[in-house]
């Protein structure tokens, strides 16, 4: 399929905001003296930049370093402490998990964690696939951890080391998701998650966060499946192998952020603002938002090993939710996981095939008299803390029939200089610049 003509969208007004994970950073020296960002060779971006407006976002304000779905909410103009059901439910809903009211979900990383509960590696060296993975998650779901205390616990598998934890009563009554983490890199507010960073990383006790029975319980029963956990997976084949062939093992599970199903979900998008929408996803996180938000779900799963094919794919497929859709969000994973690992000079190169492979095909042909282009980030990943931060993320807003004054003067994509705009804004502003810059009629 070839990349969409200019007549796709040209008699109609549409928005586009598209979210590169992670992307925020800091002056590397691996870059140098430059973020990843700034170095990188960007010159579609360039090229859309000289065209509008340029600075940064604030996601959630100093102090808060935010997860996606934190993120994501907060640009999409919902609040994320009390508009999430929870990361767990959201990447339940991702992936297909059929939660009931009375479960709770949580976000789960495989880890290798050593017998005095030291993480010795959040994500098992990210190098255990996603059919190792499954076979962990099928071996953990049999073993019924939890069924002496009236719990179904269940592992589901979604991406590499990812997964959920779903956890369904069948005798006792509802449970509650008002838990705390296990996973000590992020503490749990409200609904949302908000990262830090432990000098010396250990496994956690997970504490009922309120005086009820039903925490309790819950808190009980995850502290007795997380013990029940090592044995199980230290008998694995899938472990066995690993060490025989030199690689870390799982050998522990991290849950967050557990949810459960709202009584009172927050509004749809269309609700919200009036408008259709369609989302363009790798990872089930984001895809559990688009459908919770009822925004057309277009979920073309993680990236293959031709990363140049797989970006010129979702330029396409983009493309086509524009025609369909007057809003879409697009959600590229790639820059988030070089910074969690350190790797200044790979994220520079990721970021330089999202802008050949990805912006080249997506702008092609497109009528930024009719189309407004927003791109940003959903928090930033410098590589220097190998995780998230609260630092601003670059913020570029193109095209539209009421299309943005130029920065001046015209800035590179993600600059030094592009930092010093006096555009600056916050997360819960960015929607309605866009549709504004699209004249794009919104409620309320």
């Amino acid at each position: 399929m070839g990349t969409a003509p200019p007549e796709m969208v040209r008699a109609r007004r549409a928005a586009a905001l598209i979210v590169l994970d992670g992307l925020g950073d800091r002056p590397d020296r691996e870059t140098g003296g430059l973020s990843p960002v700034e170095a990188a060779r960007t010159p579609h971006l360039d090229g859309l930049a000289a065209r509008g407006e340029v600075g940064t976002v604030s996601i959630l304000g100093p102090g808060v370093a935010p997860e996606s779905d934190a993120g994501v909410f907060a640009l999409l103009g919902y609040d994320p402490v009390h508009d999430s059901p929870g990361r767990g439910v959201l990447e339940a809903l991702g992936a297909e998990v059929p939660l009931r009211a009375g479960d709770v979900a949580l976000r789960l990383n495989f880890a290798t964690i050593d017998r005095s509960g030291t993480i010795v590696d959040a994500r098992v060296g990210r190098s255990l696939t996603t059919d190792e993975a499954a076979e962990l998650a099928r071996a953990l779901t049999v073993g019924d951890l939890l069924g002496a205390d009236g719990i179904r616990a269940e592992v589901r598998s979604t991406v590499g080391h990812r997964g959920v934890l779903w956890l369904r009563p069948t005798t006792g009554g509802a449970l509650s998701p008002n838990v705390s983490n296990a996973d000590p890199f992020y503490e749990k507010v409200g609904g949302m998650g908000r990262a830090r960073t432990p000098a010396a990383p250990r496994l956690e006790s997970v504490r009922a966060l309120d005086a009820s029975p039903e925490a309790e319980r819950t808190a009980r029963a995850l502290n007795r499946f997380l013990d029940e956990v090592p044995p199980l997976l230290a008998s694995q084949a899938v472990n066995r192998a690993r060490e025989r062939d030199g690689k870390l093992q799982a050998t522990g599970l991290l849950v967050r952020n557990a949810g459960a199903l709202p009584s009172s979900p927050p509004p749809s998008f269309e609700g919200r603002y009036g408008l259709r929408g369609g989302a363009l996803t790798e990872m089930p996180v984001e895809r559990g938002i688009a459908r919770l938000l009822g925004l057309e779900d277009r979920f073309v799963g993680p990236m293959g090993s031709d990363r140049e094919a797989g970006y010129r794919a979702r330029a396409r497929a983009s493309r086509e939710l524009l025609e369909r859709q007057p809003f879409v969000y697009v959600h590229l994973k790639g820059p988030d996981e070089p910074g969690h690992d350190g790797d200044a000079r790979r994220k520079l190169r990721v970021v330089e095939e999202i802008d050949r492979s990805f912006f080249g095909p997506f702008v092609d042909g497109l009528d930024l008299e009719t189309v407004a282009v927003a791109v940003t980030a959903d928090h930033a990943t410098p590589c220097a803390l190998r995780g998230h931060s609260d630092d601003p993320v670059p913020w570029m807003l193109v095209g539209g029939p009421r299309a943005p004054v130029p920065t001046s003067p015209p800035a590179r994509f993600g600059s030094a200089l592009a930092s010093k705009s006096k555009v600056r804004l916050a997360a819960g502003d960015v929607l309605r610049r866009i549709l504004d810059a699209a004249a794009l009629p919104a409620t309320p």
